[in-house]
């Protein structure tokens, strides 16, 4: 019996010390991608401050495998009580709305209501020129709701198939086109980094804009493919998913947010508001987070025309050929661009 209990200690003790050393291994690679994101104390100072955190911990599992049982208790709560300090100090890291804004993203959008007329402010029609130059201009516009046709969903893909950064966009009866982005809000000179996305790094922006300007800067002067599709959607649930996106300008001008690459980004927020406004329970899908085969959900859903297979409907769907050599067309020839040769969405 003996024999046996010690055996069963013997196996609880491998097993605890098993996850308190994965715990160790997994914290101090989130705090060091954190420090390294963050850089609290500059890039020199903190690449410092990460050596000395990685040292700790390895004399942290050093000190725990001596095996003595005083030294392993001490150890474990000095660890955890310094990770704790680390978390905390993370987490009350405030988004901010008083950055050096990149003049894309330097206004917030803001509106004024009175039923379904709406006028928006701030919307974006930049006029883009080669590498990324472009004259600032922003609008105001007035919509009715009750003049939505139709909703597209585009998908703009610059690093493989799996990865794509997801805008929306309504069509009137007597307006143009109306496209919103769920982004970052770049500060000047900053660039997107998927591993900072998940250690705010950058506050969520939400543009609303001319086609003209959100998709010809990705399809023509970045150069990612873009392909545009138009889905089937009631008006009342169209109306409703604008309306959503006028809540979620309320909701940053109040107060603002992180982007966050995993579960705050582009394509994760737009299906929360679509679920918020649908009338049938949408089901989470692994391509809600691999955001690239977001159309293959859609079609599974049959939000897209089902005259075509998904394979026809990348061929048809894919924007770039049909826009090249477009940037001297106006804003209205641009968005006829984008739908040519696809089915009018349905939203009646």
């Amino acid at each position: 019996m003996q024999g046996q209990d010690h055996s069963e200690k013997h196996w609880s003790l491998w097993l605890l010390g098993s996850l308190f050393s994965v715990f160790v291994l997994c914290s101090s690679l989130w705090l060091s991608l954190m420090l390294w994101v963050q850089q609290p104390l500059g890039k020199i100072g903190s690449i410092i401050l990460i050596g000395l955190w990685l040292l700790f911990a390895c004399v942290v599992l050093g000190i725990y495998f001596t095996k003595h049982l005083i030294s392993r208790q001490v150890d474990t709560v000095l660890y955890l009580l310094a990770f704790l300090v680390s978390l905390l100090a993370y987490l009350s890291i405030e988004p901010r709305q008083d950055r050096d804004w990149n003049p894309e993203v330097s206004r917030l959008l803001s509106y004024e209501q009175q039923g379904n007329q709406v006028t928006l402010h701030n919307i974006r029609n930049f006029d883009w020129q080669a590498e990324g130059q472009y004259t600032e201009r922003w609008e105001s516009r007035s919509f009715d709701l009750n003049d939505i046709t139709g909703v597209n969903i585009i998908t703009s893909y610059w690093m493989g198939p799996k990865i794509a950064h997801t805008l929306v966009s309504f069509d009137f009866a007597n307006q143009k086109p109306l496209a919103f982005s769920i982004e970052i809000r770049k500060e000047k000179d900053e660039k997107f980094s998927a591993i900072g996305g998940f250690f705010r790094k950058y506050e969520l922006s939400l543009v609303a804009s001319d086609e003209k300007d959100i998709v010809y800067t990705r399809s023509n002067i970045r150069g990612e493919q873009v392909y545009f599709f138009p889905v089937k959607m009631p008006q009342a649930e169209a109306q409703a998913l604008f309306k959503e996106y006028l809540r979620k300008a309320d909701e940053l001008a109040k107060e603002p947010k992180w982007y966050n690459t995993l579960s705050s980004n582009c394509t994760t927020l737009v299906f929360d508001m679509a679920q918020a406004v649908s009338q049938q329970q949408l089901p989470s899908d692994y391509r809600l987070l691999a955001s690239g085969y977001l159309p293959d959900y859609l079609y599974d859903l049959k939000a897209l025309d089902q005259r075509w297979d998904i394979q026809t409907w990348y061929q048809r769907a894919h924007v770039n050929p049909r826009v090249r050599d477009t940037g001297q067309i106006s804003s209205q020839e641009y968005s006829q661009r984008l739908r040519q040769g696809l089915p009018e969405p349905s939203s009646r």
